[in-house]
């Protein structure tokens, strides 16, 4: 008698931490993630979007976004770092709740997750050399055999510079201090980088570099991402673009990431 209540103890604490096991994987939807108290939120480093402070904090553009946004929903932030390519995953095994790290918006990614209205744009942009593109009056010049172009190696810049300036010589650095020597040095004309480093080199170094475009080479919508199937989490988080965009209170703190070098000093 006393093996087989051994054996009935022993098969209910198995079924208890299953069962434990599974609500701790089971998805929670928008009811489920308010009455819990806490946000579970993605982020991936990408400066300025989310980076380290010189204290070990997460600091950036997406972190001050995530924070406000779950203090407007009454909630604790639970920040969770992980990199790029897992945060789909993460997201759709249940580990967060949504992915807060200037995720771009494109029909492959919507596949797997369901995005936000764009909060924010993003994109790739063109940095030039003041004193060899100064005589320049349009981006045709830019575009003949004698230029030179920089790109990092192995991104989505360099695809675009090769396309949009298939006749230019396109030179490829492996980090992105390589490529900003070699542009403020002289030795380039211009770089085609993601944005914002352009417009950061140009307040960098005022007079040597300049930002001659208005407009990015290539530009895409950032959202916010949840998975799919909870229609009222959706539409909350696009009431809170619509009403924190309105306040100007996302354009004000994108502004301030992501155009200008103020917070230079608080990360390492």
């Amino acid at each position: 008698m006393q093996v087989i209540i051994r054996a009935i103890l022993v098969l209910c604490t198995v079924l208890v931490s299953l069962n434990v096991a599974a609500s701790e994987n089971q998805a929670r939807n928008f009811e489920d993630i308010v009455a819990s108290g806490e946000l579970r939120i993605g982020v991936s480093i990408f400066p300025p979007w989310v980076m380290r402070a010189k204290d070990g904090q997460l600091i950036g553009s997406e972190i001050d976004m995530a924070k406000r946004l779950a203090a407007d929903m009454g909630l604790k932030p639970e920040l969770a770092l992980y990199e790029w390519k897992a945060l789909t995953t993460a997201l759709k095994e249940k580990e967060i709740d949504i992915i807060v790290s200037g995720m771009g918006i494109n029909p492959s990614r919507a596949m797997q997750v369901n995005f936000s209205r764009p909060y924010g744009d993003a994109g790739v942009g063109l940095a030039a050399n003041s004193s060899l593109t100064s005589a320049f009056k349009s981006m045709d010049e830019l575009k003949q055999p004698n230029i030179n172009i920089g790109v990092i190696a192995n991104t989505v810049s360099a695809d675009v510079a090769r396309r949009m300036f298939s006749r230019t010589k396109i030179k490829e650095f492996a980090t992105e201090d390589e490529v900003q020597q070699a542009l403020i040095n002289g030795k380039l004309h211009a770089i085609v980088a993601a944005n914002p480093l352009p417009t950061f080199l140009a307040l960098k170094y005022p007079g040597k570099v300049d930002v001659p475009l208005k407009k990015p080479l290539l530009s895409f919508k950032e959202g916010f991402a949840i998975r799919k199937g909870d229609a009222d989490f959706l539409n909350y988080l696009d009431a809170w673009v619509v009403s924190r965009t309105a306040d100007a209170w996302i354009p004000s703190t994108r502004q301030y990431w992501l155009e200008t070098l103020k917070w230079k000093e608080q990360v390492k």
